[in-house]
């Protein structure tokens, strides 16, 4: 119990520091866009207002998924974390698909002998300070993500680095139109255009693990040989079969039928089972859900002692 408590403390630190840091920034690169004229930095800066919404997301819904057992919810509420990083990972693509939207249009403007506006030096200076300040937060929170176990805040740290793309390529572009003359202009739509792949791709990979999970989909097989090697080093174990793994939020879920000696009175086999559990709960948590049903070994119906 005092390890999730512990646990929903970090994340909750975490993410209320990038709350007032993206709090910062919003303001900060919208006042800079505004002053310096450039629509570019106003979009960068909205887009680092999408970052509150990631953050409410995730305080509402760690908070929920810290939550034990109760009677609507037998396995926990771990499911909440990983709805969270789907949600999060649905806005980075809509992140994504706003800036490629405006950077495209902006290239039509150009291509039709639209002169596209020059930006003032306060914008850049804003792209930079962004850049430099989310990719701190970026590695801050991923480093707490990786610690807590919480593909959430991993997620959202994710969410952190695609505003420090964005600005990257809001940098490239304010530079070009800055340095490089009036036809050089066009570098900041494309730039944009480029990042907003990336930002694609980062909510691809945060996501397809959270689909997997929903979708019940089991462990790795190196982590399934390690719970069969749990299983087999049992003192007591003759045999096993029906394995099935998933994930619950952070937490392992374990069933297994495991075979003991025929002999064996009803108390003897429920120590095998509970030292079976107890190893498992070393391994994997003390949260670990482990379903053992014990069944007797028949040497004749088992040709092999181990079956998967």
């Amino acid at each position: 119990m005092e390890q999730t408590l512990s646990r929903t403390r970090e994340i909750k630190k975490v993410t209320w520091v990038g709350f007032f840091v993206n709090l910062f920034l919003t303001i900060f690169k919208i006042i800079a866009g505004i002053t310096s004229k450039s629509g570019a930095m106003v979009a960068d800066g909205v887009h680092s207002l999408s970052d509150f919404a990631t953050d409410i997301i995730v305080l509402a819904f760690i908070r929920i998924s810290g939550r034990g057992v109760d009677s609507d919810h037998k396995y926990g509420h771990g499911k909440y974390e990983t709805f969270a990083t789907m949600l999060i990972s649905f806005a980075l693509v809509i992140v994504a698909a706003g800036i490629f939207w405006s950077g495209f249009q902006k290239i039509l403007s150009s291509i039709n002998g639209e002169i596209l506006v020059q930006p003032g030096k306060a914008a850049l200076f804003a792209a930079i300070v962004s850049i430099v300040v989310k990719e701190i937060l970026y590695w801050y929170t991923v480093g707490v993500g990786k610690k807590v176990d919480s593909q959430a805040v991993v997620a959202n740290a994710w969410h952190h680095r695609s505003d420090a793309f964005s600005s990257i390529g809001t940098a490239l572009g304010i530079s070009g139109a800055i340095f490089l003359g009036e036809k050089w202009r066009i570098l900041d739509p494309i730039a944009g255009i480029v990042v907003s792949f990336f930002i694609a791709k980062v909510a691809w990979e945060i996501a397809k693990p959270s689909i997997s999970e929903l979708l019940e989909t089991s462990l790795p097989e190196k982590t399934e040989n390690e719970i069969i090697n749990i299983i087999t080093n049992t003192v007591g174990v003759m045999g096993f079969h029906k394995l099935k793994t998933r994930k619950i939020g952070n937490i392992v879920a374990i069933e297994v039928h495991v075979k003991v000696d025929k002999e064996l009175n009803v108390e003897d086999s429920h120590q095998i089972a509970s030292r079976i559990e107890e190893a498992l709960r070393v391994a994997f948590g003390a949260q670990t859900h482990t379903g053992i049903h014990i069944e007797p070994f028949n040497e004749q119906s088992s040709p092999s002692k181990m079956q998967n």
